[in-house]
């Protein structure tokens, strides 16, 4: 993905944001110095209608010597935020996640929170009192999240707090978020100071300029030291001896910058956020070998088949699952078909009780006896089953949709979220989720197409799970006629194969009949909905066909108007915004065909139509027709919507967007019918 420029805005907004920041750029921030002239406008509020504006966001990272720990990181914070009205009374509410570690190895340390409020000519500051702040674990692992609120906050208050974490973990070092999803920012910066011991790679992600500044420095370390005696043990003497390091500091800086809000079409909005993460990759001690950290893919893959709570278990004999196994494929001698068959059973035999987990919650056999687990029990259970059938699977992990991208280069295990199967043929590749309990076999929900999956095999498989090659297509046709003064029609579409699912899923919840019930309602008309059918709703391989018929009662005025498309019309732009900063990621492409044919009821004649056209996105990107004609008596509609490619760069937006804002206007047209003299 190219860098790109963030979109353009206004002269009077980047005049007002200069000088706002103008201060900021040349003299330091200090905790607790607040001049009565900080409270003037910023060009965000002004041009914007920001709730709140983040003044300065400053983030330093360290490493220190400790006594205990050797050498540690710290991170230490300072945040100035204006609240600018009562909207953004949020912005006083201060989260900090953390890993404290299951021994609190790890501190939160030196928080210090003020607000401060101009009064007269005055600024008047309030502290906040350190009760005020509490603590909510995430989990057992030792995750969790300080909280406090900022006293006296009212519009116009500015808020700044400032907070110290220290880690003896290498691996965490702190990452820098220099965009907001929420809030503009005037001012971010973050230094880093790294020893020559520790090497990483950054991980960049955004559209805003970043401005590197980089230099080199000198670092001593007093590292403590308990001696110990001529059998091991420790004498109670410490001594002490003195490390030097050079350093590379880094600097990160970015100004004026835009809050980054997630809209429709959107993998996860952290793929775009403007920041910095980073990834130890080895250890380079004095007099010592270096000492990867990173690995490679092969070592992942051979870790995770021999972690307990992920792979070890399909590497054993499995006796339990032989019966069962079995059973499924007796008589069967094609290998898709035998896996088939054991997919089918585990998908319509075993309850999902959460998805968005790569790791086991328990054994195979407790999943298997139990028939409920989390996604990746039991799509390992069908990789051990598929195995015990003397077929070729293995698990595969991937990042979904919303939990953000993967890199190709990098074996970042955490950056994956789920486990899938996969099937190996001598004709292809089948890849499989039992966890969702609509998906036929060799079908994938579409929040699992989101690029780069390993398949765990000896090879680890490099895989690209491209929406581009997701086609979603639907199809319908319509029937009209008049009889008595109503216009009657029968209706029958094939949707696509996810609303498929979701067809099936409600109907399993509330019935049939509560599927057709509200139907009637999108019509322009007073409506009537009879004898609907659903076919194929058990063959999950397939999308479902939808059948019904209607009857229209029009108002008797002489004049009938009918929108060809009936309720099937896009009656909203799905795209809302003027501008957009990132890319459209649609889930996949889309080819919508529908085919209507009227027989104009006696006694009245075609007043007018709606015109012809025929319109292409970027010439082979898209396509829209919208194709009408009238001939003795009938008028026969088309109206067909294709989408070639998933993904649209935020310059096509402008492009995209009208492209569907035409859609919606000529699909809001309406074919008139006139009664005969």
């Amino acid at each position: 993905m190219r860098p790109q420029q963030v979109g353009a805005f206004p002269i009077a907004l980047i005049l007002g944001c200069l000088l706002s920041l103008s201060t900021f750029s040349q003299e330091k921030i200090k905790f607790g110095r607040v001049d009565p002239k900080d409270f003037s406008k910023t060009g965000f509020e002004q041009d914007t209608g920001a709730h709140a504006v983040i003044i300065s966001d400053i983030g330093e990272t360290t490493f220190e010597s400790d006594r205990t720990n050797g050498i540690v990181l710290q991170f230490k914070r300072h945040t100035r935020i204006k609240i600018v009205d009562k909207n953004g009374y949020e912005a006083a509410t201060i989260k900090i996640p953390y890993y404290k570690g299951e021994t609190d190895e790890i501190k939160l340390k030196d928080i210090k929170a003020t607000t401060y409020n101009l009064e007269g000519t005055q600024v008047v500051e309030t502290k906040m009192d350190s009760k005020s702040i509490f603590t909510d674990k995430i989990d057992k692992k030792g995750r969790v999240i300080q909280k406090f609120t900022l006293p006296a906050v009212k519009e116009g208050s500015i808020i700044e707090y400032t907070y110290t974490i220290v880690t003896p973990y290498k691996i965490h070092l702190h990452s820098w978020q220099f965009q907001d999803t929420e809030y503009p920012t005037l001012y971010s910066r973050y230094e880093v100071v790294l020893p020559e011991f520790y090497e990483y790679i950054f991980l960049r992600s955004g559209y805003v300029p970043i401005k590197e500044n980089k230099s080199g420095g000198h670092q001593s370390f007093t590292i403590a030291y308990e001696e110990e005696n001529s059998y091991g043990g420790k004498t109670g003497h410490t001594q002490f001896y003195n490390i030097n390091s050079n350093t590379t500091n880094y600097k990160w800086e970015a100004e004026n910058i835009p809050a980054l809000r997630e809209e429709e079409f959107t993998t996860s909005i952290w793929n775009h956020v403007s920041m910095i993460q980073f990834q130890l990759s080895a250890y380079r001690y004095p007099d010592q070998p270096v000492k990867p950290v990173l690995g490679t893919w092969f070592k992942l893959a051979e870790e995770l088949n021999k972690e307990e709570f992920f792979g070890e278990g399909l590497s054993k004999n499995n006796p339990f699952l032989s019966d069962k196994v079995e059973e499924l494929t007796k008589g069967v001698s094609n290998d898709t078909a035998k896996a088939r068959r054991i997919y089918n059973y585990v998908r319509s035999n075993f309850t999902c009780t959460s998805h968005d987990d790569m790791y086991l919650s328990k054994s195979l056999k407790t999943t298997f006896t139990s028939h409920n687990g989390n996604d990746a029990d039991i799509n390992l259970l069908l990789v051990a089953m598929l195995r015990k059938a003397g077929l070729n699977a293995h698990p595969v992990i991937l990042s979904t949709r919303e939990n953000g991208v993967t890199y190709e280069m990098y074996p970042l295990v955490g950056r994956f979220n789920y486990t899938i199967a996969a099937l190996n043929t001598d004709s292809s590749w089948y890849f499989m989720d039992a966890s969702e309990p609509y998906l036929g076999f060799g079908r994938l929900d579409y929040n699992a197409y989101n690029g780069h999956a390993r398949i765990l095999s000896p090879d680890v498989i490099p895989i690209n799970m491209d929406p581009n090659t997701l086609v979603e297509a639907k199809s319908t046709y319509v029937m009209l006629m008049g009889d008595s003064g109503k216009i009657k029609g029968s209706f029958s579409q094939k949707p696509t194969y996810y609303e498929s699912c979701k067809v099936r899923a409600d109907i399993v919840k509330n019935g049939k009949d509560a599927y057709f019930k509200p139907l009637a309602k999108g019509f322009n008309m007073e409506t009537t909905v009879s004898n609907g059918e659903i076919i194929d709703v058990e063959d999950y391989e397939i999308p479902v066909q939808v059948k019904y018929d209607f009857e229209m009662s029009p108002d008797d005025a002489g004049m009938l108007y009918i929108n060809p498309m009936l309720s099937e019309a896009y009656k909203s732009n799905p795209f809302k915004s003027l501008e957009r900063r990132y890319p459209v990621e649609m889930p996949y492409l889309i080819d919508e065909m529908y085919t209507l044919n009227l027989i104009v009821p006696e006694g009245y004649q075609v007043e007018e139509l709606p015109k012809s056209t025929m319109v292409k996105l970027n010439e082979e990107e898209g396509l829209f027709q919208y194709l009408i004609q009238q001939s003795e008596g009938t008028v026969q509609f088309r109206s067909r919507i294709k989408l070639n490619k998933a993904v649209f760069t935020s310059e096509d937006y402008s492009t995209l967007r009208d492209f569907f804002d035409m859609i919606v206007k000529k699909q809001s047209e309406q074919i008139v019918l006139k009664k005969k003299a």
